[in-house]
């Protein structure tokens, strides 16, 4: 067979492997970063003293929903 072609196959599965692993990685940082937000979010309402209903009504109604 042409050696450019192996060659061609050879350097193709290499970076679908690179792939795969940096997918991994992505789906790994997304789940933190989203850890992190809403860390941030729980520290900020506590820091308010904020009850549940309080910051499910602010919520309603910046999001113009009805209560």
């Amino acid at each position: 067979m042409n050696p450019k072609i192996n060659k061609l196959r050879a350097e193709l599965e290499k970076n679908n492997e690179k792939m795969e692993k940096l997918q991994v990685r992505n789906a790994e940082l997304q789940q933190q970063l989203q850890e992190a937000e809403n860390m941030e979010i729980l520290g900020m309402v506590r820091a308010c003293g904020m009850t549940v209903e309080e910051i499910v009504k602010l919520l309603k109604t910046a999001g113009g929903g009805q209560e």
